[in-house]
């Protein structure tokens, strides 16, 4: 009897250590804004998005973290990546890292609402090369 009481005693200072060491520190929002029905052009919108906030910098350009995110190559790194899926446009990984929801947003500056809704209106669209 005793014994049990010893155990189940550790097992509830054990379950409660758990828990104190298990908090949140941080709560991504992951609003993409007013939604896009225009059409939205891979050259025209989405290829000065990557320009602005990912290939400039140097992390997503040639010879920089995958994928090559430069006007030239972007549209090729993103589909043959499998950084897109037009059929699941709120699951491609590009959607995902924009808004948060893979790991730190990007571009690393913070998560931009109309960047995610032309992003998430391209892939809803069917994500072409237009």
């Amino acid at each position: 009897m005793i014994y049990n009481k010893k155990i189940y005693g550790f097992l509830v200072g054990i379950t409660m250590l758990v828990l104190m060491g298990c908090y949140k520190d941080k709560t991504v929002l992951f609003d993409t804004g007013e939604e896009i029905t225009r059409a939205v052009s891979f050259s025209a919108d989405i290829v000065p998005v990557l320009n602005k906030s990912c290939n400039t910098s140097g992390c997503h350009s040639p010879g920089g973290k995958s994928p090559d995110l430069s006007a030239v190559n972007a549209y090729a790194s993103l589909s043959n990546g499998g950084f897109v899926s037009p059929g699941e446009p709120q699951s491609s990984v590009v959607y995902l890292w924009m808004t948060g929801k893979k790991g730190t947003p990007m571009p690393v500056s913070g998560i931009n609402k109309e960047y995610n809704a032309l992003v998430l209106a391209w892939l809803k669209q069917g994500a072409q090369n237009n």
